[in-house]
Parts: structure tokens; C-alpha cells; sequence
């Protein structure tokens, strides 16, 4: 029987190890935003002479500022919407023993299922109809449809799961309204659950290219995808200030990781044991 220093040790070298593997491919975007133009020695090898042109290129030559600023708008307006609709619709969910509310969660489970493009034509005349293509607003009403179903499941298996009736049972006991005990005392203990949401719904909304290219498509606003794809060519593609444009982009959302990292674990298990 191995001792526990072994395992220690052995669990260590691989922890370092899978590190090293998913370091790798960041190493190679860094190396080739950093590489000039006509160097073709392999990627995996250090540029000899390295630069930072591609950036200030990809900063100053591109609707790329912009971009990010909308990007940034969509995706918090997004993730604030679905935050207050998922908690409202979560918490009922969680707390009734009616078959109606089980009922309503598998139908929101349904969403899950269901692929974007099933409503796709539908949307759009929708948001022509209403004058809101090439704006915000309409990925921000689309965001909304399509996360609620996740994070409705995560909040509602959070809450059945890690936050037990006897705490608002206990502030209602302290003369505390139904409002006030979900208010003061479900939502801060909801921090992990509403924070892994933050992450997951963050991401897919930042990297989304398929959305605001078909809902702003022609107008001047875009997002960061949108910009990228301006440096890709029919022939040619200028692969070295793609690759900084790339590193510039996921800064704010990398950001918004470091912020909440420490509720994505535990929100999420805490979620699946429901």
C-alpha cells in the first residue's frame, strides 16, 4: 500500500503535469501574437525576434475598442436579466410540492434540449417587426431565452440541495415577510449558484459569433467575434494580429473568472447534487 507522502507526491506531479499540457496551447497563441510577419520557425519555439506591433495593429486598426464595449454591455445586461428571472423563477420552483411546479420544471428542462436554431427564422421577424435589429437589445432579449433554462436548473437543484427551509422558516419567525427572507436570506446564500451562472453564461454570451451576426449584421455596432472576423480574408488572413486580437479580447472575460472563481466549484456541485 502506497504511503500517503506517495500519493501526495504522485497526485502533485500530475496536477503540475496537466497544467503544463493546458499551458501549452496558450504558450503558442502568446508566441505567434508576439512573432513578426515571415518567420516560420516552428510555434512551439521561442521568437527570436519578438514584437508587439500585432497588438497596437489589432488595438488601433480595427472597430475592436468598440467591440469590446459592446460585447461588455451585452453580456452584463444578459447575465443581470437572466440572474433576476432564473432566481424569481428558481426559488417556487424549489420550495413547491405541487405537481404543477414539478411540471414547470421539466418543461424548463425542455429548453435544454431544444437547439437555438429551432426558432431562429421566428426571432428574427420578431425583432424586425419591433425595430430592434442592430441593437443590444435584441441579443439581450435572445440571451435571455436561451440561458434561463440552464440556470433555472442550477439555481433550483442549488437551492433544493444546499439550502435547507429551516433558515427562512427561522427569519420568518423573526417577523420577516416571504420577500424579505428570500431578499436577505436565500439570495446571499445563493452567491454560488448565481456566481457559477455568471461565469457559464458569461462565456457563451462573450464568445457567441452566430447571434450577433445575424442580429446586428449590417449595423455599426459588433461584437468581439465580429471584429476578430474582419482580420480573415477570402485568401489570406492575418493570422498574427488575429492571434493578439484574440489575447485582447479574452482579458475581460478572464477577468470576470478571477472575480467569481471561487463560487464556480461550489455553486456547480452544489447544483448537480440536487
Amino acid at each position: 500500500m502506497k504511503s500517503p507522502l506517495a500519493l501526495r507526491v504522485g497526485g502533485n506531479v500530475l496536477a503540475y503535469g496537466a497544467t503544463i499540457v493546458f499551458l501549452i496551447p496558450v504558450y503558442i497563441l502568446i508566441n505567434l501574437a508576439i512573432r513578426p510577419v515571415g518567420d516560420l520557425t516552428p510555434a512551439i519555439l521561442p521568437s527570436a525576434n519578438p514584437t508587439f506591433d500585432h497588438f497596437i495593429t489589432a488595438w488601433t486598426a480595427s472597430r475592436l475598442p468598440a467591440s469590446i464595449i459592446t460585447s461588455v454591455v451585452v453580456t452584463t445586461l444578459s447575465c443581470l436579466v437572466v440572474l433576476v428571472f432564473a432566481t424569481m423563477a428558481a426559488y417556487p420552483l424549489a420550495r413547491s410540492t405541487a405537481r404543477l411546479s414539478t411540471a414547470t420544471f421539466y418543461l424548463f428542462m425542455i429548453g435544454l434540449l431544444l437547439p437555438f436554431q429551432l426558432a431562429l427564422l421566428p426571432l428574427y421577424f420578431q425583432m424586425r417587426d419591433l425595430h430592434l435589429l442592430g441593437t443590444v437589445w435584441s441579443l439581450v432579449i435572445v440571451y435571455t431565452g436561451v440561458q434561463m433554462p440552464f440556470s433555472v436548473f442550477l439555481i433550483t437543484t442549488f437551492l433544493r440541495a444546499s439550502i435547507p427551509l429551516d433558515f427562512e422558516e427561522a427569519a420568518r419567525i423573526d417577523g420577516c415577510s416571504n420577500l424579505q427572507a428570500f431578499w436577505h436570506v436565500v439570495v446571499p446564500l445563493l452567491r454560488p449558484a448565481l456566481g457559477t451562472c455568471v461565469i457559464l453564461n458569461g462565456v457563451g454570451i462573450w464568445n457567441d459569433f452566430f447571434t450577433p451576426l445575424i442580429y446586428l449584421s449590417g449595423s455599426k455596432q459588433i461584437t468581439v467575434p465580429m471584429a476578430l472576423y474582419q482580420f480573415v480574408g477570402q485568401y489570406v488572413s492575418n493570422w498574427p494580429v488575429i492571434f493578439a486580437s484574440l489575447i485582447i479580447s479574452i482579458t475581460p472575460i478572464l477577468a470576470l473568472y478571477l472575480i467569481f472563481q471561487r463560487y464556480v466549484i461550489q455553486g456547480f456541485a452544489g447544483g448537480l447534487k440536487g
